[in-house]
């Protein structure tokens, strides 16, 4: 009898197994949650990610911290991301991470196709061209950039990204002119160095520029796009006789390819009403980002349109990694 008894009872552990395993899982996270960025602090996506996470921590019940590693264009943290093992670790990225990366760099040591899941879209924001003061301003200024070739200067957040390729498409769109691309590890960097008389000019999202304009430390020459509440006293570079194909710059939540299932449902759950929420899209905006939340099957059709968009460009332009 004691040995049905315990064969029995041993059945029912196991069939008991998966109820637990599930329950478990679905308890995610069981610790604290740690987000990757790869960019420095007050940087556009250190302000989103901060954002994000002061309000992830109460709805799941953990603290969530956000860790700067900065480097190549934000491809350091999307690497770590990849790599991840402990089913608490996501990344806030941008769009270069996800897209042009591989392009100009077929030995990078992720696959964007391959080592992520794509949590969602989270903000987007506009591209403003901006310059030191002393500079001429408007059409004027167009003009003078097409006369500066080799001796002027731009800064981006690295090869690749957004504000780089934006760049050379503005180039070409001034009739080839030659500035030289000087890359840095955030935009607080390109903005000191645009301040300091290194760069001539940067397109940089709104949240960086237009502190600095209003305190006439910069200005503002256009937006690589059409008008934007982001930056309502600017005025689209098209009002200037500039015609380009309009980028802006965003930010997404991704986690490992390997990042558990109860992890992606639990995220997906409590993602679009913390994003829809007054508080997150006031302190979203007012850091330069417009919410712009999507599930993950719209992230992966953005990735994958602008991956062409930008692999045209890199085509047509001969970027590469230097």
């Amino acid at each position: 009898m004691d040995r049905h008894r315990r064969l029995l009872n041993a059945a029912l552990m196991a069939l008991a197994a998966p109820g637990a395993a599930r329950a478990q899982g679905a308890a995610w996270p069981t610790r604290p949650l740690r987000i990757l960025v790869g960019f420095p602090g007050g940087s556009t996506p250190d302000m989103a990610a901060r954002t994000l996470a002061e309000a992830l921590a109460p709805a799941l019940g953990h603290a969530v911290v956000v860790d700067n590693k900065p480097g190549a264009a934000g491809n350091l943290a999307a690497d770590a991301v990849a790599r991840a093992s402990d089913d608490h670790t996501l990344g806030v990225v941008i769009n270069g991470n996800l897209t042009s990366a591989r392009l100009l760099n077929p030995r990078l040591p992720y696959d964007p196709a391959r080592d992520f899941s794509l949590l969602s879209l989270l903000a987007t924001a506009p591209l403003v061209l901006v310059a030191p003061p002393e500079l001429p301003a408007g059409a004027a200024f167009l003009a003078a950039t097409r006369q500066g070739g080799e001796r002027w200067n731009y800064g981006s957040v690295g090869i690749g990204s957004v504000g780089h390729l934006g760049m050379e498409v503005l180039k070409a769109a001034l009739g080839n002119t030659q500035a030289v691309h000087v890359p840095y590890n955030g935009n607080p960097a390109v903005v000191t160095a645009l301040m300091g008389g290194q760069l001539q000019m940067a397109l940089v999202p709104p949240g960086v520029a237009l502190p600095l304009v209003r305190a006439g430390r910069l200005q503002a020459i256009g937006l690589a796009g059409p008008r934007s509440t982001l930056a309502p006293e600017v005025a689209p570079l098209a009002d200037l006789g500039l015609q380009m194909a309009p980028l802006e710059v965003w930010v997404a939540l991704v986690g490992p390819a390997r990042l558990s299932r109860a992890a992606q449902q639990r995220l997906a759950a409590v993602l679009p009403p913390l994003l829809r929420e007054p508080a997150t899209r006031q302190r979203l905006f007012n850091a330069g980002w417009a919410v712009q939340a999507s599930a993950p099957e719209g992230l992966a059709a953005r990735v994958k349109e602008e991956t062409r968009l930008l692999g045209g460009i890199i085509a047509a332009r001969g970027i590469r990694l230097e």
